[in-house]
């Protein structure tokens, strides 16, 4: 048995208003300061995470699509594509040519996990046709129909052949977090619950040493993960900060890789088996 292989892939990049990243306000005015600020971040990495295990590929993500270029794609009416994101994405940058490029076809794709249903995260879906796809019970609940698009979420862009099965988390501990559902036999790469930018968002943990973290949108950068900085879409501050903490708690007690999507330093972390360092 070999160590799991990890790559980065970057699909394309975002740029969102400041107070996404780092929320500014209570309650409303959450919202209203991330949608009328004129304070653009840099442009960040739309990262997905291929995982070349033993018992097959695994992939955290599926990126964005090139399609959000479309006139259309996304509702004209919803006030967050209008006003609080941009994108680029290029055809060559979606998940499907950059797996060829790595030398992995769809058939070798055993499991693919969607952290949560938003489109940078789900928008790749196109290209895992046929394997076996991971999510929230309650996200896709969330994420569906007329109210899952007044949410944010593109539900009538997903493929109609998209029916994913449900992460069941077992009372199996992972450090501070209380389930996990194991997606290996010897029960090296765990899904864990990290709700906080959505309600039922999770994260896939690679075990060893150092375990690396692939945390999708937990935080978006790890400096505002160890400033305990809650983002501005988190609908519950309370369970963000308890999930930031958890995270913290665990780097504190084991080597950890931390690894958001759309960290520009990621990537590099990755490469280096970069520790965060967390004061005990």
């Amino acid at each position: 048995m070999s160590a799991p292989k990890i790559h980065a892939i970057s699909t394309g990049l975002v740029q969102v208003q400041i107070p996404q990243m780092a929320s500014r306000g209570t309650g409303l005015g959450r919202m209203t300061a991330m949608l009328t600020s004129n304070e653009w971040s840099e442009w960040l990495p739309i990262y997905v995470w291929v995982i070349e295990h033993d018992e097959g590929v695994i992939l955290v993500d599926t990126g964005e699509t090139s399609r959000v270029h479309d006139v259309g794609y996304h509702p004209k009416w919803h006030p967050f594509y209008r006003r609080a994101v941009h994108f680029s994405v290029q055809p060559e940058e979606e998940l499907g040519p950059q797996l060829r490029s790595l030398g992995i076809s769809s058939r070798d794709i055993k499991h693919v996990v969607i952290t949560h249903m938003h489109t940078d995260h789900a928008g790749g879906l196109a290209h895992v046709v046929g394997a076996r796809t991971w999510v929230a019970p309650g996200e896709m609940k969330r994420a569906a129909g007329a109210g899952g698009r007044v949410q944010g979420y593109l539900p009538h862009r997903w493929p109609k052949w998209f029916e994913p099965e449900a992460i069941q988390f077992a009372r199996t501990p992972l450090g501070p977090f209380d389930g996990s559902m194991p997606l290996t036999s010897r029960g090296d790469v765990v899904i864990i619950p990290t709700p906080g930018h959505t309600p039922n968002h999770v994260s896939v943990a690679v075990l060893g040493d150092p375990t690396i973290f692939l945390a999708g949108d937990t935080s978006y950068t790890q400096e505002l993960l160890l400033a305990g900085t809650i983002d501005g879409v988190s609908p519950d501050m309370q369970v963000a900060a308890g999930t930031l903490s958890k995270i913290k708690a665990l780097a504190a007690d084991r080597p950890l890789v931390y690894l958001p999507s759309h960290d520009p330093n990621a990537a590099r972390r990755l490469a280096e088996r970069s520790i965060m360092r967390v004061d005990r």
